[in-house]
This record gives C-alpha cells, structure tokens and sequence, in this order.
C-alpha cells in the first residue's frame, strides 16, 4: 500500500523560515499569515481523523482482545509445561545480556543512514557491520535521556547498561508484574506508569499526558494520537516473554494489557507478536521457530501478519543488511521509519541472517538501519533466549559490570544479578496460577 505522496513537511519549514525572514526585514503581517496557516492544518488535521475507515480492514484489525482471539490460527498456545529455574535463567540472562547489548549498539546511531553508520565504522577504523561497540560517537557529552552521556555507549567509556527507553520499559514490565501480580489490568498499567515513568516518546507521550489530565486507561490511546500503530509498543514486548517463558499465549496476553494503554490495531499486534516470540524463544533451538510460533498470537489477516509472513518467505534471498533494508523499503515505501511494521520485518531478517550468532544478529540489525536500537534489541532477546548466556560473547556484557542505568522514578539503578532473581519469581508466580 502506497502512501500519499505529500510536500507538506517541506512547505511547513518554508512557511516558518519565510516568517522569520520577513519577520527581520519589518513586514507587517506576518503572524497573521502564520496564524492562518496554522488554522489550515489544523482544519485539515480535524478532517482526516473524521474519515471513515475501511470496515473490512477493520474487521480484520480489532484491537479488543476478544476479537484478536477470535481470529487467531490454531497455535502450540503453551510449550513448556513445567518451569525449570535453571534453564530459564540460563535463557534470561541470555535474553536479557543480548537485549542490552544489542540496544546499546543502536543507540548511538539511531535512525542513521546505512552510508552515516559505515562513515563511522570507517573513521574509527571498524568493522561494519559491527562485531563490538563503537570506539567513538559523535556528541559524546551529549546526554541521552538527561542520564547517560554518548560516550558511556562506547567500548573505553561503559560502565553499566546506559540508559534507553527500550531498556526502562523492560524494567517497567517488571515493576507491574511485582505491584499488581499476573492479573494486573490495563488500569494498573495506567497507574504504573503515572508512577514511575518520568517521561515518553510518541504514542507513549500522548497516553502519559492524557493519564496526567485524567483520562481512563483504556481511553488514553485515543486522543490527540497519530502514533498508535508505531514502534511503541513493540518496544515493550520483552518482559512479558521473560515471564512467561514457553507460555505464548501468556505472554501475548500480557503484552495486550500493556500495549492497549497507548496503541491500536497493528501497534498492539506487534507487542503481542514479539512478546510471544520472545516467549517462544525459552523453548526453541532457532530463532525463526519461535517467530512462526508468534504469528499464530495475532489476527491471521491482520497487516502485521502479512508482513512477517513475507519477510519470512523473502529471508532466505536476504543475505546481508543492505538487502535487508532495499527490501523493506520497496515493500513498504512512505512508511515512517518507526513504525511497527517495517521495523519488524528488520528485526526478522537480522534474525533469519543471524541464526544463533548472537553478534552477528545484532551487527546486522543494527547496519539496517530505521529504528535499529529497537530492532536490535528485540532481536537480541529472541536470540539471546534460544542460545542462553553462553551463546552471548562476553564481550558485549563485560562492560555492564553487573548494572543497569535507568531513568525510572525512585529507580535509578539496577543490579542485572537481582533483575534475573526477581524476573524469575515473576515467571514462577506466572507458572503457579491460569
């Protein structure tokens, strides 16, 4: 499906920059024109949110969770069938090592260019795609989320899992799973995050700020958001795998719970499919098996299915990054780079070029570039999950010395030793009731 082709974006700065010009020679009239404009858009914006949707699509699409069983294709549902404390923490430390890992690699470079990302590799005299972090970054005194400096992404500067949003929210599941136990609600989603999250990005911005002005929960994702089938929720699937792990119908469910506070549709479905693949990866011994296992979790006909029902037919002709990213971008052409649909049929090409090569997965994810911190991480999880913490070199986690920054309220820091405690009386709790 083609977008509509649109100048929009680029008629906007102009109207702005002209303004300002104006604005410095003395003309007059100058806000009033810019008023103007502003009141356009706005019309226009008022009017596109009044269109009628497709009902056929819809149908296909539900957000509710009834109507996403409903239409689901006969699935495993449940792999393990008892839990077994070594090995999962055997897997979470590996799901959880690659993750950060893998997250931290993208996050210097996210949403760059292919050629910006090999610019780098070249002026730091690296391998590309990458096989360990960047020597160097630009901006290195940059924070990123007013924390963690550029630098502390690098080789010689690491000290601890930096801080990222990929990463906190992986925290956040936990913290729900620990205050409001395996039948917490939408609700109690909604009131975690008014409790620990200081801030958002997106769709995740606009259901905080509704939360604060006194929205329900499960009304928050409907005001005021455009990004509702971006890469958010994707990006919250981890938890719900870790704690329920060989449960994918589980796992799913969970993340529908969390996803339904800020997404819709297709946004919802790529939380749901990741958590379960996640979740699948515990019992598995490829990483593309538990991505087939993941789409029996999600409407068969759903956009999010057909997409990964095509990356996983196109991944055996997809032998490097490059290819990976001219794929997706002649399949899906306009399409945000941080949509949840595109991003993930990255995230399954990096796993179908990596198999159970941990660095390799990562490497390449990240070389494709769009949401390539995201990517990278939720591909590390899968793959983290099904080799274990030995199948993860010790080189991306050596530098975590045992802990993880993070920006969460009354939660600054981490230990990774008691994370993998903690996720796994989660998963046990999760394993004791239906």
């Amino acid at each position: 499906m083609a977008y509509p082709k649109s100048d929009l974006r680029r008629l906007a700065e102009r109207v702005e920059l002209y303004a300002q010009l104006m604005h410095e020679y003395g003309a007059k009239g100058v806000e009033r024109i810019v008023k103007g404009a502003e009141k356009a858009l706005a019309a226009s914006a008022a009017k596109l949110t009044k269109l009628p949707v497709d009902k056929k699509l819809a149908a296909k699409e539900p957000s509710d969770y009834a109507g996403i069983l409903r239409l689901r294709p006969a699935g495993p549902r449940r792999l393990w069938q008892r839990f077994d404390r070594e090995l999962y923490r055997d897997r979470l430390e590996g799901a959880m090592l690659a993750r950060f890992a893998g997250c931290t690699l993208g996050a210097p470079v996210e949403g760059w260019s292919i050629d910006g990302m090999e610019r780098l590799a070249r002026e730091n005299g690296e391998p590309f795609p990458p096989t360990d972090y960047w020597s160097r970054v630009p901006d290195p005194d940059a924070l990123r989320y007013d924390v963690s400096p550029r630098r502390a992404y690098t080789r010689e500067h690491m000290d601890g899992v930096p801080v990222d949003d990929d990463i906190a929210y992986t925290l956040l599941g936990l913290l729900i799973m620990e205050d409001y136990g395996p039948d917490f609600t939408v609700d109690d989603v909604g009131k975690a995050w008014l409790k620990y999250l200081p801030c958002a990005c997106t769709a995740e911005e606009v259901a905080l700020r509704n939360l604060k002005a006194g929205a329900r929960a499960r009304k928050a994702a409907e005001k005021d958001n455009p990004f509702c089938e971006w890469i958010g929720a994707d990006i919250r699937s981890d938890p719900w795998g870790y704690l329920a792990p060989g449960l994918p119908e589980r796992a799913a469910g969970f993340a529908w719970r969390d996803a339904y506070l800020s997404h819709r549709r297709n946004g919802i479905f790529g939380e749901m499919f990741f958590s379960a693949a996640i979740s699948a990866a515990f019992a598995v011994k490829h990483p593309l098996e538990a991505v087939e296992i993941a789409l029996t979790e999600i409407p068969s006909d759903c956009s999010t299915a057909q997409a990964v029902r095509w990356a996983l037919s196109e991944a055996s002709k997809i032998r490097n990054y490059r290819e990976a990213r001219k794929a997706v971008d002649e399949r899906f052409p306009g399409m945000h780079g941080v949509h949840t649909i595109n991003n993930a049929c990255l995230t399954i090409f990096g796993l179908a070029i990596g198999g159970t090569d941990v660095t390799r997965v990562i490497g390449e994810t990240v070389a494709m570039g769009l949401d390539n911190d995201c990517t990278a991480a939720t591909a590390g999880s899968i793959v983290g999950a099904v080799v274990g913490k030995g199948g993860v070199p010790a080189r991306w986690y050596a530098r975590f010395n045992g802990r993880v920054v993070s920006y969460l309220i009354g939660h600054k820091e981490f230990s990774i030793p008691d994370l993998v405690e903690r996720f796994a009386r989660g998963a046990e709790r999760v394993f004791s009731t239906k």
